[in-house]
């Protein structure tokens, strides 16, 4: 009966609530009230999401660093799988197919790759062993070297350079989709596809990023032994070099490589800092170096061979003109037909894993970029890194080859004199001890270096790294007669310069840390 009595007296109370409508000096207090409802809302709604984003494995943690009670991940052969899966797809393919741009042929692009390879490979690798041992990402370490302001330069840039590869990633895989659909799906579509597959695994995090990558280079190395098997009479083809290569062209070529590679450094950690903090160092730094080199070496070479044979191949000329890399691939996979079609799109798909795991490192820096943005979810900036890519992709797939280069170019420079402060900080400054990183400072500059001295010996080393740069669009008085060092010297000029000016820094803000 007083159910029923509720239910009678409801429609009432409605009409009591819309004749006591606010009026003169009640719309102030009717509105604050409307307002904190409307707080209340949106508040129950995040937690909801919180709780649904948990429920669905989606890690929540952002950029803080992890407690050593939350390192407990053993399965150290995730770092391999992790690091072979973003390889192992025809990213490196692109980049090996700039190797006869330069003027080279086959025996010296593989000589290029595998040398520059080898010795670049030694940053990422050495750098994901801190990680468990700190517990912090790789920008956030950065910190205590670079300060807790001047890092967002650095961390602007690595945005920069990491959202360009995801930009390449995304066209390369939608040429794939498009070349293997006979004109009815177009490149633009084929890189929404892209850029929404990576968005879900980038959203879901640590946890889910590695179940992926722990599997899905399997497809992706059938795929490409068998368009290499299916392309082999092509691969012999290879166009004579017009002439002896020359001292500049290996050192262009070699800084195209070493900017393939270099980067990861600048998100090594991200990847480690689960880890339990007893792993064996060596066993992260093999696994990361062999993870990183083999499949780079060997897919950058038969990229080489690809570039060097496309002239005179009339097929793969043909697809090249039509959708660059995805075009050669969907002609080197013809002869099997539609399952050789169905090659062509798991190639698109093996990009995802190197996508999905860059867009998770940019979703932290995101959080590193403003004191403000620190706030935000980690997950929401894989929506917003979506929404950036696909429109720049887009545009940037006019001219693919010519906004690569031009791209590559930049990477390395600026990467070497950010990882040459991080590495000197570490292992002279700080002689190497990990627990010398106090987790409680990472947040206050009052209890960080000022990075004055990071930010002055990376800019002056750019008065001789200008000089010897060799781009399309610029090539210095140096790099006529060496080629490209620029990338060797940011590296070497920076690591001189900052010990005086760090010692300096100490000494006249008085901060020993």
């Amino acid at each position: 009966m007083a159910d029923l009595e509720q239910k009678v007296k409801a429609p009432q109370d409605s009409e009591a609530a819309k004749m006591a409508a606010p009026t003169g000096l009640d719309k102030q207090e009717y509105a604050s009230s409307t307002g904190e409802a409307q707080v209340g809302k949106l508040t129950g709604a995040i937690k909801w999401f919180e709780k649904a984003a948990a429920y669905g494995r989606v890690e929540l943690r952002g950029i803080s660093p992890i407690p050593v009670e939350e390192r407990t991940v053993k399965r150290t052969v995730n770092i391999f799988t992790l690091w072979w899966c973003m390889n192992a797809n025809i990213l490196p393919i692109t980049f090996g197919m700039l190797g006869p741009i330069y003027g080279l042929g086959l025996r010296d692009c593989s000589l290029v790759i595998l040398f520059f390879t080898l010795l670049t490979t030694t940053l990422p690798a050495y750098l994901s062993t801190l990680g468990p041992k700190i517990g912090m990402r790789q920008m956030v370490q950065a910190r205590y070297s670079w300060g807790r302001y001047m890092i967002c330069l650095p961390v602007l840039l690595n945005l920069a350079t990491l959202t360009g590869f995801c930009v390449i990633m995304a066209v390369i895989g939608g040429q794939c989709l498009s070349a293997v659909a006979d004109g009815n799906l177009s490149a633009t579509v084929g890189i929404v596809i892209m850029a929404l597959l990576s968005l879900v695994i980038s959203f879901c995090g640590f946890d889910v990023l590695h179940v992926y990558e722990r599997f899905a280079w399997i497809p992706a190395l059938i795929a490409i032994i068998v368009a290499t098997g299916t392309g082999g009479t092509g691969l012999t083809q290879q166009a004579p070099p017009e002439e002896a290569p020359t001292a500049a062209a290996v050192l262009s070529f070699g800084m195209i490589v070493a900017s393939y590679m270099i980067p990861w450094a600048c998100l090594s950690s991200d990847f480690t800092t689960y880890l339990d903090p007893k792993t064996s160092s060596l066993k992260i730094f093999m696994y990361s170096y062999l993870g990183l080199a083999v499949p780079t070496i060997l897919l950058m070479v038969l990229g080489a061979a690809i570039g060097g044979a496309v002239a005179n191949v009339p097929e793969w000329e043909e697809g090249y003109e039509a959708n660059l890399v995805g075009g050669v691939m969907a002609a080197m996979l013809h002869s099997v037909g539609g399952f050789g079609k169905f090659l062509v799109v798991i190639l698109s798909f093996t990009l995802l894993g190197n996508m999905a795991a860059t867009a998770y490192s940019i979703t932290l820096n995101f959080q590193m970029l403003l004191p403000v943005l620190f706030k935000v979810p980690r997950y929401l900036f894989s929506i917003v890194l979506t929404a950036i890519i696909i429109p720049v992709s887009i545009r940037a797939a006019t001219d693919f080859f010519d906004n690569l280069e031009n791209f590559v170019a930049l990477i390395g420079y600026w990467s070497s004199a950010f990882l040459a402060v991080v590495v000197v900080e570490h292992l002279y400054f700080r002689k190497g001890d990990c627990d010398s990183y106090n987790p409680d400072a990472w947040n206050t500059a009052s209890r960080l270096p000022v990075g004055v001295a990071a930010l002055a010996a990376a800019g002056l080393s750019f008065g001789l790294v200008v000089p010897c740069m060799s781009q399309v669009w610029y090539t210095g008085p140096i790099a006529e007669t060496t080629g490209d060092i620029g990338f060797e010297l940011a590296f070497v000029v920076t690591s001189i310069l900052y010990i005086p000016l760090r010692h300096l820094e100490k000494k006249v803000v008085g901060r020993e840390r």
